[in-house]
């Protein structure tokens, strides 16, 4: 597996490292991108690398895109068969009091879990955001550490969350870096762009209490392949937004904090998606979940653990560059001990340019390795000591 590995990369990677062939137009479209914001990125959200940046790791409020770590939440919690699509989500008190953005749940109705996730990606329902983290967490409260303990996961640095919507609040902040991140770890869960690509739909239908939902992301009316992710507006953030396109195989993220206008917002992440979809090219290698090595294990019921991938494995190149051989690495866990969890961190796969690392990819583990039991373990130790005496 290993070999194969090494001998895929070294004939069929590429990287690009001449200078650009139109660096001068190149220079002029980054001074005319994220004019009149406060900070911007744009990403490509594979290889996570920064095609463009601009006060990128300055905190500030980020409103309602606040939504897209409490989305990431729901998705894991469905993932881990936590909740269900159709369990039903009962609205407290406190949930139905949400000012600003809202589909006016009354206390006591319950919508099932798609229906307040529609709610949240598509009209930015602070109602529903606060009935779905009392659903996940218990409270309002347990699901903001939760979004606190995910962000230290994702190595936020300039995040932290106060609640659960975005409602001004002293001490929520993040940064165009590290939302970047957030979105990027929400669009591995591939079913969220059916709720955030979707421009309107209905709720309560068939009562005389239809509510439409409209998306506040007008982009997905105006750009070919944006599909999300979140808008967010208050007084003090100004107009923020973060989107996802894609184009063939690349897939980009941009976002920008404290636009004066929407339409000054929608600008600029256009201008950020214009340029990274014309100046660069993504080679994708492997997809999410293909198993690369396998790892050691002591004392589980079997001997090694397969890993895959956690994410998809490209590489990302600047058009018109010539070729330059790249070269993978492993960094992979020493002496694990059963029990193991599937999809658990167990290490990393590196691809290198020119000795610089262009790109990290988790490896997970693929299945669960139980502890051994006693038969298990003796069975095991009898063979090695049967080997050892043949030999």
């Amino acid at each position: 597996m290993m070999r194969k590995l090494l001998l895929f990369l070294v004939f069929l990677l590429i990287w690009y490292s001449a200078p650009p062939l139109s660096s001068a137009n190149e220079a002029d479209d980054k001074l005319q991108m994220a004019e009149n914001t406060k900070s911007a990125i744009l990403i490509e959200k594979d290889t996570g690398a920064v095609l463009f940046e601009k006060n990128s790791h300055k905190p500030l409020p980020p409103a309602s895109m606040t939504k897209i770590m409490t989305m990431l939440l729901i998705m894991e919690a469905i993932e881990d068969k936590k909740i269900s699509w159709e369990d039903q989500v009962r609205t407290s008190e406190l949930a139905a009091s949400m000012g600003g953005s809202q589909i006016f749940l009354e206390p006591g109705e319950e919508m099932t879990v798609k229906e307040m996730l529609q709610a949240i990606a598509i009209g930015s329902a602070n109602d529903a955001s606060v009935a779905m983290a009392e659903r996940i967490g218990g409270s309002e409260e347990m699901f903001v550490k939760m979004m606190n303990k995910k962000a230290k996961e994702l190595d936020l640095k300039q995040t932290q969350f106060k609640n659960a919507t975005g409602l001004p609040e002293k001490g929520h902040y993040s940064s165009a870096y590290d939302m970047a991140i957030m979105a990027k770890a929400l669009l591995n869960h591939k079913q969220i762009t059916k709720f955030t690509g979707t421009y309107e739909a209905y709720l309560r239908d068939g009562t005389d209490k239809k509510f439409w939902l409209v998306n506040t992301n007008r982009l997905l009316k105006f750009y070919p392949g944006v599909d999300g992710l979140k808008t967010g507006f208050t007084n003090e953030a100004k107009y923020c937004l973060t989107t996802t396109a894609q184009k063939g195989k690349m897939r980009l993220v941009a976002v920008v904090f404290g636009a004066p206008t929407p339409k000054e917002r929608n600008v600029q992440i256009t201008k950020m998606m214009d340029y990274g979809f014309d100046q660069y090219s993504l080679t994708p290698l492997y997809e999410k979940g293909r198993e690369i090595t396998s790892l050691k294990v002591v004392k589980g019921h079997k001997n090694k653990v397969p890993l895959e991938t956690g994410e998809n494995v490209s590489v990302i190149a600047h058009k018109g560059d010539k070729q330059v051989e790249l070269k993978q690495q492993l960094h992979l866990k020493k002496n694990m001990e059963a029990p193991i969890k599937k999809g658990a961190k167990l290490g990393e796969l590196r691809i290198k340019r020119e000795g610089k690392v262009i790109s990290k990819t988790p490896l997970i583990a693929k299945e669960d390795i139980h502890q051994a039991s006693w038969w298990q373990f003796y069975k095991k130790v009898f063979h090695y000591f049967t080997k050892t005496t043949d030999s």
